[in-house]
């Protein structure tokens, strides 16, 4: 393990996310484009986005039990082409019914990638470094994004859809090719953690949804991912370009940089995450807070609010993302190696669950303010201001669910560990004693 094999692996498969993230997030950035080519109103855009991410919430846990019978590299590699279909499609749709076919090839195909590459890093990398490792690659997989915020927006504007597109399917050609290429499940002469029959990798599944701490991993990630992803694949675009009035130009700058401080923040969690393991679910919560803050103080702004303040909600949305992995820690704490593709899956459909649950609430919202209106109207800045606001109950239930899973998953730690997780302040007043030299020596030292 961690060696310069693990290494080669481990690019050529980030490599492979890279491209996948761009061809899920390159509608987010042809909205505009979509609604005039296929005469379209705003739910029925909300659709592209949405069956694409439903189709990949619902893999997910079929392709976590796929995973883990038949190993990561053979899933990649048909994740890959499978995308490369989808987007030759959308490329040559001259009618909705054509774009969703592929979009929800898009989506199939985006499903077996993410979850395949972190049982990967599971094979090739000793427990240590996987924390951090699961946070460089799910943060640098999200430089996908940023190709589809710049190269493939600009070739859109100066090509056109169709060439676009294409483009975008022939990389995922080439990403096919190189896992074929430099990838395998695993060392020479590694023990093999697949599991004998899909009937056992089925109940693997079982297996991982009963314990609670698999559980709060898919709250936590449904917690931290949904709205900066319901923004980056699709809503943000026309509502900072239009609703906003910034333009295509500063539009794709500022989603692209979504993508550079997910980079700065992602090594961060990943540290954090590592050196407090009983206290990952207070990061996630602040998170989520900042989140909400941000989200306040532009939706009550009165009149449009200021660049400021959208700059700092994009940075703090940007945050979520690499946030969001830290339900991926949760899956692999309480999961032996053998579950962990089947409980991948389960954490990975929580997010994408609810960002599609989000994205429709919100296409709907916007055509229910301006029923058969053309884009300068649909998209305005007060309609955007009711849309996004029904994101805030749904969070609000989503992270109740989670506290109630991080109570269970703390019952547990106590009765097969015996090992007592309190509250967080509890153990900050230890520490600080601690560092005093006073009493609270042999408190919680995971705080």
């Amino acid at each position: 393990m961690d060696s310069r094999r693990s290494w080669a692996v481990l690019i050529v498969a980030t490599v492979a996310y890279v491209v996948g993230v761009l061809q899920r997030s390159s509608m987010g950035v042809a909205t505009v484009e979509a609604t005039e080519r296929f005469a379209i109103d705003a739910t029925a855009l909300s659709t592209l986005g949405v069956v694409q991410l439903l189709v990949y919430a619902i893999l997910q846990i079929p392709v976590g039990v796929l995973v883990d019978r038949f190993g990561p590299r053979l899933l990649i590699v048909t994740g890959a082409a499978t995308m490369a279909v989808g987007q030759v499609l959308v490329a040559v749709a001259d009618e909705l019914a054509l774009a969703l076919v592929g979009r929800v090839l898009v989506g199939a195909g985006d499903a077996m990638t993410f979850i395949s590459v972190l049982r990967l890093l599971g094979a090739w990398f000793s427990p240590r470094r996987l924390p951090q490792l699961s946070q460089w690659v799910g943060t640098l997989g999200q430089a996908g994004q940023l190709l589809s915020a710049i190269p493939f927006a600009l070739v859109l504007q100066l090509s056109g859809w169709t060439t676009a597109f294409a483009s975008a399917a022939s990389l995922s050609v080439l990403a096919a090719i190189a896992v074929m290429v430099a990838v395998t499940d695993a060392p020479a002469g590694a023990s093999s953690h697949r599991s004998t029959s899909l009937r056992d990798a089925l109940g693997s599944v079982r297996e991982s949804v009963r314990h609670p701490g698999t559980r709060l991993g898919f709250w936590a990630h449904a917690a931290t991912q949904s709205s900066g992803a319901m923004i980056a694949l699709l809503w943000g675009f026309p509502m900072l370009s239009i609703g906003l009035g910034y333009g295509p130009a500063l539009a794709a700058a500022m989603l692209g940089g979504m993508v550079v401080v997910a980079a700065i923040a992602g090594p961060i969690i990943g540290l954090l995450s590592a050196r407090f393991p009983f206290r990952r679910s207070n990061l996630v919560l602040g998170i989520v807070g900042a989140m909400g803050v941000a989200w306040a103080v532009v939706l009550l702004w009165p009149g449009t609010p200021p660049f400021a303040a959208i700059v700092a909600l994009f940075i703090v949305l940007a945050a979520g993302g690499p946030g969001s992995l830290i339900g991926f820690d949760f899956a692999r704490t309480y999961n032996p190696p053998k579950r962990h593709g089947a409980a991948s899956g389960f954490v990975n459909l929580g997010g994408f669950t609810v960002t599609v649950l989000i994205m429709l609430i919100v296409g709907l919202l916007l055509d229910a303010q301006s029923p058969g209106a053309d884009a300068a109207q649909l998209y305005a800045w007060e309609h955007w201001r009711w849309a996004l606001a029904a994101q805030f109950p749904v969070v609000g239930l989503v992270v109740g669910l989670m506290l109630v899973a991080r109570r269970r998953t703390r019952r547990r730690i106590h009765d097969d560990e015996g090992i007592a997780v309190g509250p967080l302040w509890v153990a900050l007043v230890r520490r600080w004693r601690r560092r005093r030299g006073g009493a609270g020596q042999a408190g919680d030292v995971h705080g």
